[in-house]
């Protein structure tokens, strides 16, 4: 420093120290912040997802009617009944059929239909229109729709009768064919879902990759399967989370066109049984270990599918 140099240092002034006085801290800011904006979802959550989660493991643990004043403590015994009980255990096998229906077969026809709408032009985005129209309509309606096209003297076995068929099958009354009949329902109604969101993922695939995959000399079945269909990983992975959790939670569909029958629980979904359990025979305790044996498989389920399909994502 050279000398006779003065270094001189300035005290701030009143208004700049209350300024600085003001101004919030780091650690306090962040956490105000998400306090203001997260606060409110938290709670919304808290109130409609873990305290009810969280009341119905209690309710299982106990005998609890909603008819019957008192209540017990049995702990796990409803969870051991479950394991013996043959119209859970057949709910839950009716259940996984219907899922795996539904799982692939829209999404087996979602991405070949929106392959095939994946082009400009009005008449392209009326149909897209027309396929996503089942996924706005109610579910009961949708099934009061299907109850009566199927049913034994519906207008598709009148049809039938018209063309020679003295015996049309019994789409809804037959116990070897209507849950396979109810599962279509369930997968035209989903149908659209997939083929809007596969037509968006289409929308991410460049053309360049495709057209050097043509020059390359590639058909356009091995351009699909080696540079689109990779591409739709993402999509993929979102529509089979959606599908398994939709059917494997399945209710409407159920209660209106077949109520479980025909017969004794051909096409009784675990929802079903365990609304029946709660309702109507009265038994909280034990439709409460039901659900919470639902919730468990869903949550597995979908944590398995999501780690394998986006194990692929990240490979591809």
């Amino acid at each position: 420093m050279a000398a006779g140099t003065t270094i001189h240092h300035h005290k701030p002034s009143h208004a700049q120290a209350q300024a600085r006085r003001r101004r919030p801290g780091g650690k306090g800011a962040g956490l105000w912040h998400f306090l203001s904006f997260a606060a409110p979802g938290t709670l919304i959550y808290f109130c409609l997802v873990v305290l009810p989660i969280t009341l119905s493991f209690g309710y299982s643990l106990t005998d609890q009617a909603l008819l019957r004043p008192k209540t017990h403590f049995v702990g796990l015994r409803n969870y051991q009944l479950l394991l013996q009980d043959e119209t859970f255990l057949q709910s839950l096998r009716v259940t996984t059929i219907l899922t795996l229906i539904v799982v692939i077969v829209p999404n087996v026809l979602g991405v070949a239909i929106a392959v095939l709408l994946d082009r400009r032009g009005w008449l392209y985005n009326a149909l897209r229109s027309v396929f996503f129209t089942p996924m706005v309509i109610s579910s009961v309606v949708i099934s009061v729709i299907w109850t009566r096209v199927l049913a034994d003297d519906g207008p598709i076995n009148q049809a039938l009768r018209a063309l020679g068929v003295s015996e049309p099958p019994g789409w809804l009354s037959d116990p070897d064919i209507a849950l396979y009949s109810l599962a279509s329902i369930v997968c035209w109604q989903m149908l659209g879902f997939c083929v809007v969101v596969y037509l968006a993922g289409l929308q991410g695939v460049p053309q360049e990759l495709a057209e050097a995959a043509a020059i390359d000399g590639a058909g356009p079945v091995r351009r699909f399967w080696s540079v689109t269909w990779p591409l739709l990983a993402p999509a993929l992975t979102i529509n089979t989370v959606v599908l398994l959790i939709s059917a494997f939670k399945i209710f409407d569909h159920v209660k209106v066109i077949t109520n479980g029958g025909p017969g004794t629980g051909t096409t009784a979904s675990v929802a079903l049984v365990i609304l029946n359990e709660g309702f109507v025979e009265n038994r909280t305790g034990y439709a409460s270990a039901e659900a919470v044996v639902m919730l468990i498989v869903i949550a597995l389920l979908s944590v398995i599918t999501l780690r394998v399909l986006q194990r692929r994502e990240v490979q591809l």
